[in-house]
């Protein structure tokens, strides 16, 4: 043993140098080895720190994930929340408009049949009152009528066409004939018949009927012509009585709030003039002319219901703001009514009558302008006409006064007051002329026949009684003459006119 660690630590022997190489060799190849598995396990390591940092990004977007889907999932927790709120509510409101669904059914139900109830006894009620009913005509029909439109029939000509006199199954007739190829003449054959059919009032001109073949209108006949016509005293015609150009006032006024009360739309004539108020034998007026007038709609831009179209008309009587700005509505009619009033008052002609009777009024010398050939006007009526008149006819709009609340509750007792007086004058020599014409004031308004029961309503207009209380009985609350409401049903005996259409009839029968 001893011998072999001698050759061992013995560098210079053989054995030992090959053994020396030998562990040399192993070292070299152990080191080598080492250096390999090292490597190999830094590409381990790295690898693992590779899928460790993919491994820790997953995770990350795995709890942002989970993160949002949390979030997604409270809010899709509230908005189930909400949405069964809402559909309890939804079933709560359902139940509740089906409950009011049945109770509306059964009220229009009991609506209807009381509707038809109504119907059946207006039908009765107005079994006696003969409105008369638009027909359509026949172009022989007309031709026939107006003797081949003889021009010695003719009463009216203008920019819309001309007016025939005729006779027309069995009645005389006022016949209308437009422009057949005037957009214009169209548009106005239209506009009245589809107001004039659809409204019917005391003082509104009739339409009897229409030939759409030649557009041809065919109204009701009212021989005294026109209230330019009587101002200007045609053809040596006799000057209206100042209480006549009252009532006419009145009449007017009445037309007015009837049509701008219209339902469901209200209509503004939009040519309101003397010369479109015609008169009838007894001098009752009548507004005629449609061609321009028009519905109104109300629009949540404007306060006032209006239509927007070109100005038309006549210049005198036209609206300024209308004019300015081609809006149409109820107070255009208002300020062309002013006009009629001051020109009934005056008998003047249109064009600056406004700032004559004002300046008549500035210098104290009203009476200086008021038609003296209309008789003696009373002077508080004569000043109240031309104040009304001014008020209507200013060049504001927000100026003028209101037809109902304002204008009716100045004119109607004029009305009354010049009614009063004319009743009160009644004597034989008051009717000895002109056919031994009836007094306008003694017809009916509903029936157009004379009064044998006058009767006083709440609208202060006087009636047939048999008429009113039909009217009233039919289901009626408005008036017939105003279409507003009436404030109650009361009827007041009117025993003076009773007494003056007795002591009339009288006459009549001595004769």
């Amino acid at each position: 043993m001893y011998i072999y660690i001698y050759r061992l630590l013995t560098p210079e022997s053989s054995f030992q140098a090959k053994a020396s190489e030998n562990l040399h060799a192993k070292e070299v190849r152990y080191r080598k080895e080492i250096e390999e598995a090292l490597d190999r396990e830094k590409l381990e390591v790295e690898k693992l720190k590779n899928q460790h940092a993919e491994v820790l990004k997953q995770l990350q977007n795995a709890i942002d994930e989970n993160l949002e889907l949390g979030h997604k999932l409270s809010e899709s927790i509230c908005t189930t929340k909400d949405l069964e709120e809402k559909i309890s509510a939804n079933h709560h409101l359902l139940r509740s408009l089906q409950e009011k669904c049945d109770t509306s059914q059964r009220l229009r139900d009991g609506a209807v049949k009381e509707a038809e109830e109504l119907r059946r006894k207006v039908a009765q009620t107005n079994a006696g009152i003969s409105w008369p009913l638009s027909s359509e005509f026949s172009y022989l029909e007309l031709k026939q009528a107006t003797q081949n439109f003889n021009n010695s029939l003719m009463i009216g000509e203008g920019g819309f066409g001309k007016v025939y006199k005729g006779f027309l199954r069995n009645t005389t007739v006022a016949i209308k004939m437009l422009h057949p190829k005037s957009l214009q003449g169209q548009d106005e054959f239209h506009q009245e018949v589809a107001v004039l059919s659809k409204v019917r009032h005391p003082n509104l001109v009739t339409l009897i009927g229409a030939c759409s073949d030649v557009l041809a209108l065919i109204y009701e006949f009212l021989p005294n012509g026109s209230l330019e016509d009587r101002l200007a005293c045609t053809n040596s015609t006799p000057p209206l009585a100042w209480q006549v150009r009252t009532r006419i006032v009145g009449e007017i006024c009445s037309a007015l709030i009837f049509l701008h009360s219209n339902k469901p739309h209200a209509v503004v004539h939009g040519d309101l003039k003397a010369g479109n108020i015609l008169l009838d034998s007894n001098l009752v007026s009548k507004l005629g002319d449609f061609g321009i007038c028009r519905f109104l709609v109300e629009s949540s831009a404007t306060a006032t219901p209006c239509h927007k179209t070109h100005p038309k008309g006549t210049v005198a009587y036209i609206d300024p703001e209308f004019l300015s700005t081609g809006e149409l509505t109820p107070q255009s009619d208002v300020y062309a009514f002013g006009i009629v009033i001051l020109r009934l008052l005056t008998g003047k002609p249109a064009p600056g009558i406004a700032r004559e009777v004002q300046k008549a009024l500035d210098d104290g010398c009203l009476h200086a302008v008021v038609d003296r050939s209309a008789g003696d006007w009373p002077f508080v009526q004569a000043k109240q006409l031309a104040h009304l008149g001014l008020r209507c006819s200013d060049a504001g709009r927000r100026n003028r006064p209101d037809l109902v609340a304002e204008i009716w509750k100045v004119v109607e007792p004029m009305m009354k007051a010049a009614a009063s007086v004319s009743a009160s004058s009644v004597s034989y020599d008051s009717f000895s002329d002109e056919n031994y014409r009836i007094p306008s004031y003694f017809i009916c308004p509903i029936f157009q026949e004379v009064m044998s029961d006058p009767q006083v309503a709440a609208d202060g207009f006087t009636y047939e009684a048999e008429a009113i209380k039909g009217w009233i009985d039919g289901g009626h609350e408005t008036s017939p003459m105003t279409n507003l409401q009436l404030p109650n049903c009361e009827l007041i005996p009117n025993r003076t006119l009773r007494s003056a259409i007795r002591e009339w009839l009288q006459l009549q029968q001595r004769t």
